[in-house]
């Protein structure tokens, strides 16, 4: 599957942006799709998860509750919907895809995951 991400920009803190991931071939809904982050300096974390349905989420600790993913199956497109933004949220953010569901432990890992899409960069200014 190829993924291409879209949707960052400069926002200021407190705003909000609403990334998206758009997903080729007519499989999209055989696999669980994530969104990870990287700022500059450092490693690529883990952000959020979701399953095939959209019927399990899982969230990063620093985003929950200001994040959302979600997954349109028909449109072959997944989303991250990012609320209260802080500088701290200032990265690359890519989207991943992979046919399998995991502990949680183990979706959070890049190891997991074995399509990438090519990153958008959201900034975040104070």
């Amino acid at each position: 599957v190829q993924l291409q991400a879209s949707g960052g920009g400069l926002v200021q803190a407190g705003g909000s942006l609403r990334l998206s991931c758009a997903a080729s071939g007519r499989t999209f809904s055989s696999y669980v799709m994530a969104w990870f982050r990287q700022a500059p300096g450092k490693e690529r974390e883990f952000v959020a998860a979701i399953s095939w349905s959209g019927g399990s989420t899982y969230y990063a600790d620093s985003v929950k509750g200001r994040f959302t993913i979600s997954r349109d199956n028909a449109e072959n497109t997944v989303y991250l919907q990012m609320n209260s933004l802080k500088p701290e949220d200032t990265a690359v953010y890519y989207c991943a895809a992979d046919p399998k569901w995991a502990y949680q432990s183990v979706l959070a890992l890049t190891t997991h995951w074995d399509f990438w899409g090519q990153g958008t960069q959201v900034t975040v200014s104070s």
